[in-house]
């Protein structure tokens, strides 16, 4: 495993690591900033919290949820870590990782700039699998048995994330008919603020493993190891200091549409969807799937939606986000794919 001393070491002699490494940091930024809805848009949409203290408990949680899920399992990082096979040349490996990279900010970028809740999880894995292919020619580029946790996760994740949504909705409704609306506001309320704490740790369980990966990826590629062999602590610490920083700027763009926009809420809904989408997160990191956190997370608020009135989904917001989603797997991996043959052929 990597020490300090020698990966400061690694980056002061390797220009190509260096900044492989800071288009990494970026990519976890730019996740970090718009993946914060991801755990506080309910809870700030029923204005059960406000959206500085929102951010506050996103950051803290997020900090601790990639550290702390990466001491019990690592499940989620080597999937994403044996997805792909940049091949033995280890400068064209980091060459192709870093054009990935660069796609992948490019896209979150411009959905930040639009207000958009792409996933950038799935971002990551079209730009890595599409630089893949680029630098082995063909599609021996990709492991295909770990790729196909990404589909398993996909279809888990959407339906897992929905059905516990719509029943745990129907459940608090049924079971509260005759309470007082106001205990039940206040209840509930707390209630989201808890769910938005747990859906802030499981982002950074998920996606941060996801890029923290990606880091150690560009590490053992430049040290010729070829995968990771571990995560030290000190790579979790930065790994997670960087995306909570993202998360500290905010996002209140995708916050507004996934909080409000989508699905005008009550605090018990609130409340539902985001321990509904939390759960979905905790099962699939388990199984070593790696999910959207904004994919589960909007599938739970529409759950929770439609088992008050299907009505009350505005389907036509859940609809574009589907199409940007759909859009992500071969506009990234053909963006990672091209960026990837221009920079071999440069560099």
């Amino acid at each position: 495993m990597t020490s300090l001393s020698e990966f400061v070491s690694l980056i002061c002699n390797n220009p190509l690591l260096a900044l492989t490494l800071a288009l990494v940091g970026a990519s976890m930024f730019v996740n970090g900033s718009t993946d914060a809805a991801n755990s506080i848009a309910e809870a700030v949409g029923t204005r059960s919290i406000t959206f500085r203290n929102a951010v506050i408990l996103a950051v803290i949680c997020d900090f601790t949820g990639l550290v702390g899920a990466t001491l019990i399992s690592t499940a989620v990082a080597d999937t994403i870590s044996g997805m792909v096979d940049f091949g033995g040349d280890s400068h064209a490996a980091l060459v192709a990782l870093a054009a990935a990279m660069v796609g992948i900010v490019a896209w979150g970028g411009i959905a930040w700039m639009f207000g958009i809740p792409t996933s950038e999880s799935h971002a990551l894995i079209a730009g890595l699998s599409g630089a893949a292919i680029a630098v082995s020619g063909g599609i021996e580029g990709i492991n295909m048995a770990e790729w196909a946790k990404v589909l398993y996760g996909l279809a888990f994740s959407t339906v897992m994330g929905f059905a516990l949504g719509w029943v745990s909705t129907k459940a608090i409704r049924e079971i509260c008919a005759f309470s007082d609306n106001r205990v039940m506001n206040r209840v509930f309320g707390r209630v989201q603020v808890v769910g938005a704490g747990f859906g802030a740790l499981m982002h950074g369980a998920q996606d941060g493993q996801k890029f923290m990966s990606a880091a150690m990826l560009a590490v053992s590629l430049a040290t010729g190891t070829g995968k990771p062999e571990g995560y030290p602590l000190w790579m979790m610490v930065a790994c997670a200091a960087i995306m909570s920083t993202g998360t500290a700027v905010g996002g209140k763009k995708i916050v507004k549409t996934v909080g409000s926009q989508m699905v005008p809420m009550e605090k018990y809904q609130g409340a539902a969807a985001s321990i509904s989408a939390g759960i979905s997160l905790l099962l699939s990191s388990f199984g070593g799937m790696p999910v959207s956190t904004t994919h589960t997370k909007t599938a739970a608020i529409m759950g929770a939606g439609a088992a008050k009135s299907v009505r009350s989904v505005n389907w036509a917001i859940a609809g574009d986000m589907v199409m940007t989603w759909l859009l992500t797997f071969p506009g990234c991996g053909l963006i990672g794919y091209i960026l990837a043959w221009v920079f071999l052929r440069i560099f």
